[in-house]
């Protein structure tokens, strides 16, 4: 099922309707336990780290604590965490806790009884019971404010909660994903944020690398982002050399998320099927960039996968069992990919039998 409210910063996705009681606008579209979670796109080392953390993670109920730039792809990665774990089929309900109103957030996470406060004109199940054997995915979690801090650890390590007006305990079982941009270490020596809080999310904690750690990954990403934001109608299937490299010298301080912007921006300024340099009108040239676009030197798409291929088997020296693995596909499907690109440089190295001269 999924339950949208965007102005109130509140995600729920997956579970069983009948453990969602009175919740409003939940559909019966059940997400499967392999959900295609998408948007984790990279086949640099730091992307192959946190692939493979986000694994390990999966396996464990333990709390984590996603670090990362804004646009660095938080939720994406609870996601991942979430629907790749032993609570797939359950809920996965997403909480930015900048978007909760003050006022009203311990009625949102705790629920309330009728009568609670003026306008409870009906009892209501808090998030953290609707996530009851699911996952509980609180975004921005240095937003949360003091005063709810201590019942919310108390919740985490009694493992019960109280509505707001009722003296009944419920009894709850929440795997807990938290997310921030903020330096909460910082938050604890100033006083806005419990250090004890703070301890018990930060079991596992995994960091998120900016763009700019990963530039290797732009030519993925914008492959991604042109089959994605595409328009039926358009006719765009390739960029600019001068525009990939105009993308490459830029740093992206709002990072994936200024990507997907700028391609998005790109696309509806194109009158041509290439997107060039001049249609990237919000990207800053980088100090990086020697020379002006050339708009004459085009990249389709499947040049932009040639590439990353050949950077990965490069970076596994040859290895294809270890490139498939790396590039999330399969080995018949990279031998194919393989046979069509046939001047890849990583082929020279070892392409067909590896150092114990069998084949890999």
């Amino acid at each position: 099922m999924s339950y949208w409210n965007d102005a109130g910063g509140i995600h729920i996705l997956g579970g069983d309707l009948e453990t969602m009681g009175n919740q409003a606008n939940l559909s019966r579209a059940a997400l499967p336990c392999q959900a295609d979670v998408g948007g984790l796109i990279g086949q640099s080392a730091p992307m192959h780290l946190l692939n493979d953390l986000i694994g390990r993670v999966s396996r464990s109920t333990s709390p984590a604590l996603l670090i990362g730039d804004t646009g660095t792809g938080k939720e994406l990665v609870a996601r991942a965490i979430h629907f790749g774990g032993l609570r797939c089929e359950k809920a996965l309900v997403t909480v930015d806790c900048s978007a909760l109103t003050p006022t009203l957030v311990e009625s949102e996470l705790f629920g309330h009884v009728k009568g609670a406060f003026t306008g409870a004109d009906c009892s209501r199940q808090g998030l953290l019971q609707t996530a009851h054997e699911g996952t509980i995915f609180l975004d921005e979690i240095g937003e949360l404010p003091t005063f709810l801090q201590a019942k919310f650890l108390r919740a985490l390590q009694e493992k019960e909660i109280r509505p707001v007006g009722s003296t009944e305990r419920i009894q709850i079982d929440v795997r807990v994903i938290a997310a921030t941009n903020r330096d909460l270490e910082a938050g604890v020596r100033g006083g806005t944020f419990r250090q004890d809080l703070y301890f018990r999310l930060n079991v596992v904690q995994i960091r998120l690398p900016p763009l700019c750690e990963r530039k290797v990954d732009i030519p993925l990403l914008v492959s991604h982002f042109l089959e994605k934001l595409s328009d039926p109608l358009q006719s765009v299937r390739t960029i600019s050399d001068g525009a990939l490299r105009r993308l490459m010298a830029y740093d992206w301080p709002g990072n994936v998320r200024e990507l997907e912007n700028a391609i998005e921006c790109a696309l509806v300024l194109s009158s041509g099927s290439v997107l060039t340099a001049d249609d990237l009108a919000s990207v800053p040239y980088g100090t990086s960039a020697r020379n002006a676009p050339d708009r004459n030197e085009l990249v389709p798409l499947e040049e932009l996968e040639r590439r990353a291929i050949a950077n990965t088997l490069l970076e596994t020296g040859g290895n294809k069992l270890s490139a498939a693995r790396l590039l999330g596909i399969g080995k018949t499907t990279l031998y194919r990919k393989l046979r069509r690109y046939t001047q890849l440089p990583a082929d020279r190295l070892r392409a067909e039998r590896g150092p114990n001269g069998k084949q890999t």
